[in-house]
């Protein structure tokens, strides 16, 4: 019997007093997403390529392909358990990789295509992948670094050609095509809500970056907040321009569609276009939507898109940093009322608070509400007592059965067990709670950095930009900036007899593209003779940003 998540209620309040989790005891991602629904000749997936060319796949053609692709990676000895990165932008094969893992009892790697050498040599060897799915600007990278991370025997070649065959990989590679030789069939690995599905690195504030572990159970943990920011109403086509890698994408959007039996659309896009998004969201017939927010920024630039576009849009989702009131009256005024809420979650424990304006009004500058399904308070980080409404303290989550909260840290016990208290998640977040109920985002516990929805770890640049050979010291932190809400500002402490201009400024930046990924290089670069700093030599990012600030303020 098919089993969809409800969320049943005529009020906010009613859905959450009467919500209980209650998965299948066979519970399966790649089972749940293609082979539960009544009509699997459906649509699943448009494609939309920059070329022009259109494909659809049905919920039968995914689950035929990612039997074969199941096959495939098992005849290359990929077995329960082991890890498979998938280094793809928005294409057919990032999906059915995932889906052909999950039916393997395997654990996929969602890996972004702007990551450089050293981002994904770290992620390779840290995971102990043992393959990788790639783009083909992104196979080479992956060839070079594989023998230096234990374990990675297969590079796969995801090379644009007919999944019929023909196929020709990178020489060390193995072509897509190829892998999908298997047979049309396969039987789904035992598996259950709490069995590993996937690992998604995190950037924290310190240190390298950490492997966030989820299990089967997780995009179901994702459905109650889905049901409330698209209004309750799943029908028709989903698409978000956030990169495929990002559990923005995948958990606000793809899966939770896919659960539902609604489908979605792929588009690959180098850097966001508004008039290209508009174009799509007009010929597909898009309803529901995640758009970060600084892409709605970039939208709200586009002309009367209402008169110049036959668009559907119901409701637009949007999160990764806090939306501004005149996000809201664009949308009221420029998409003929379309509806948009804000989500809030993180990857350790994603969408647990959002607007629904069928059941309460939003309040520009909050997150919304809790989610039914999850527990979340502002509590004291050191305690887990609830702080007094109006006071900020850490936004927290109880653990309980709740699916949605990460298993662990990647080979990291410290950093797993210092992530809570008592029975709560630590998000890392500071909020505070008004006598309502909504939830008010106030600032990170920590020193990342949400730039345009990415969260960058500091120290990661920091490192990169002390392998320049004319970089004695580094210190990046956060500057407010209107578009993408945060702007990476390096400050640089240059080798005696550096002189520090535009073209180290340049030699900088391209450093850190290549070796960490293309989000993550400073736009701002101030050099300065030296740093301020603790008796033991770190960096202390605070005076950075009060320094910024006091300049800001001349």
């Amino acid at each position: 019997m098919a089993w969809y998540l409800t969320l049943d209620g005529e009020s906010y309040e009613a859905a959450r007093e009467g919500f209980e989790w209650d998965l299948p005891s066979d519970y399966n991602i790649a089972r749940d997403f293609l082979r539960k629904h009544e009509e699997t000749d459906r649509p699943a997936l448009y494609q939309a390529y920059p070329d022009g060319r259109r494909e659809a796949y049905t919920f039968d053609d995914l689950d035929r392909l990612s039997d074969r692709l199941a096959n495939g990676l098992a005849a290359r000895g990929v077995g329960r358990g082991d890890r498979v990165a998938v280094v793809l932008s928005q294409r057919p094969e990032n999906l059915l990789t995932h889906l052909a893992c999950w039916k393997l009892g395997a654990v996929s790697l969602p890996l972004s295509v702007l990551f450089g050498e050293e981002s994904l040599r770290y992620r390779f060897d840290d995971s102990g992948a043992v393959a990788v799915v790639t783009d083909p600007a992104v196979t080479a990278t992956a060839l070079d670094v594989a023998p230096d991370c234990d374990g990675l025997e297969h590079v796969v070649e995801a090379t644009g050609e007919s999944f019929a065959g023909g196929g020709t990989a990178t020489e060390g590679a193995v072509a897509f095509e190829e892998a999908l030789a298997g047979d049309d069939s396969f039987e789904i690995a035992d598996t259950d809500a709490d069995t590993p599905a996937i690992v998604m690195y995190t950037s924290g504030s310190t240190g390298p970056p950490k492997g966030v572990l989820h299990t089967h159970g997780l995009w179901v943990g994702h459905l109650p907040a889905y049901r409330m920011y698209f209004e309750r109403d799943h029908e028709g086509v989903h698409w978000t321009p956030a990169d495929w890698a990002w559990i923005g994408a995948l958990g606000d959007l793809v899966f939770p569609a896919w659960h539902y039996g609604q489908p979605v659309l792929g588009t690959p896009m180098e850097g966001f276009d508004a008039e290209r998004a508009f174009e799509l969201m007009a010929e597909f017939d898009v309803a529901n939507t995640f758009i970060p927010p600084t892409a709605i920024r970039m939208l709200m630039d586009v002309d009367a898109p209402a008169e110049r576009y036959d668009l559907s849009v119901r409701a637009i989702c949007s999160g990764g940093e806090p939306l501004t009131p005149e996000i809201l009256s664009w949308a009221d005024e420029e998409l003929s009322g379309t509806v948009v809420n804000e989500l809030y979650g993180q990857t350790e424990a994603n969408l647990l608070v959002t607007n629904c304006r069928e059941w309460f009004p939003a309040r520009p500058g909050s997150m919304g509400k809790p989610v039914p399904g999850h527990s979340v308070a502002v509590i004291d980080g050191d305690t887990g007592e609830p702080r007094p409404t109006g006071e900020v303290g850490q936004i927290a989550v109880r653990r309980g059965d709740d699916p949605v909260i990460f298993e662990e840290y990647w080979n990291a016990p410290e950093k797993t067990a210092a992530a809570g208290v008592d029975d709560w998640h630590l998000t890392g977040d500071l909020g505070s709670r008004d006598e309502d109920g909504y939830l008010w985002f106030k600032a990170r516990d920590d020193d990342v950095i949400i730039t345009a929805g990415y969260r960058v770890g500091p120290g990661e640049v920091e490192s990169a930009l002390l392998e320049h050979p004319d970089v004695v010291q580094a210190g990046v932190v956060g500057i407010p900036d209107d578009r993408r809400g945060e702007i990476i500002k390096a400050f640089v402490q240059p080798t005696a007899g550096t002189e520090g201009d535009d073209a180290l400024r340049e030699a900088l930046r391209d450093l850190v593209r290549e070796n960490l990924a293309k989000y993550e290089y400073p736009r701002d670069i101030e050099f300065v003779d030296e740093l301020p700093q603790t008796t033991t030599g770190k960096i202390q990012r605070r005076k950075l940003r009060e320094r910024e600030g006091a300049e800001d303020g001349e």
